[in-house]
């Protein structure tokens, strides 16, 4: 417990003191529509564009005045009604910047909430397999194993200090977005697991005890 709480501390400290307000670039690229105005979703498939989605982004001053700016305008992108997501990180709008929505699955209504500089200080040993896809990666989609519980501290749209536990499908999302934060692409995420059978062994037996669990 004792670690744990001094891990959180250093973690506060550490994000107050390397974040940073937004670049003259940014606040370019931020102010290029106002926010009734979706941002562009960059692809992976333009080779200036993969260089932001597999560069490590960030933390953000959560007093810049243009955050709400970018906040509304990402929830625009993700929301495209010609091609609507459950999640988008910042980078995927080209501001490497560690912010990122996801839609609650695991609450009353499903809501779309904002987390900045967000942190996931644990992960389960216990995996799940589930298909996803990606509103960066054109017409590609595949089934990656993820940690099924993870503990995650973030600010919240308020700018107040949270830290909860996330489960199941909604973990997953999570910890889709956070890996763009980190520059990795579901995409290698599945290479990566096409190597390791010792990966796919373990996330097929918590599978099977999960379902034996589950069962009334």
């Amino acid at each position: 417990m004792k670690n744990t709480i001094l891990k959180l501390i250093f973690l506060f400290i550490a994000t107050s003191l390397s974040a940073q307000k937004f670049s003259k670039e940014e606040r370019k690229l931020i102010q290029s529509g106002d926010v009734k105005t979706m941002m562009r979703v960059i692809q992976s498939t333009d080779e200036k564009e993969l260089k932001i989605l597999t560069s490590v982004s960030s933390d953000i001053d959560l007093k810049d005045e243009l955050l709400p700016v970018l906040a509304e305008r990402m929830f625009l992108a993700m929301r495209d009604p010609a091609n609507p997501g459950i999640g988008i990180a910042a980078p995927q709008v080209g501001i490497n910047r560690n912010i990122f929505w996801v839609q609650r699955f695991d609450k009353v209504d499903e809501p779309f909430e904002l987390y900045l500089n967000p942190t996931i200080i644990w992960r389960s040993d216990l995996l799940r397999k589930g298909m996803e896809g990606c509103l960066s990666i054109p017409d590609i989609s595949g089934e990656v194993l993820r940690n099924y519980t993870i503990k995650i501290i973030y600010w919240d749209k308020e700018g107040k200090f949270q830290e909860e536990i996330v489960e199941g499908f909604t973990a997953v999302v999570f910890q889709h977005e956070y890996d763009h934060l980190n520059g990795i692409l579901f995409t290698a995420r599945l290479k990566e697991q096409e190597n390791s059978t010792a990966t796919k062994m373990e996330g097929a037996v918590n599978l099977f005890i999960e379902k034996k669990l589950r069962r009334p």
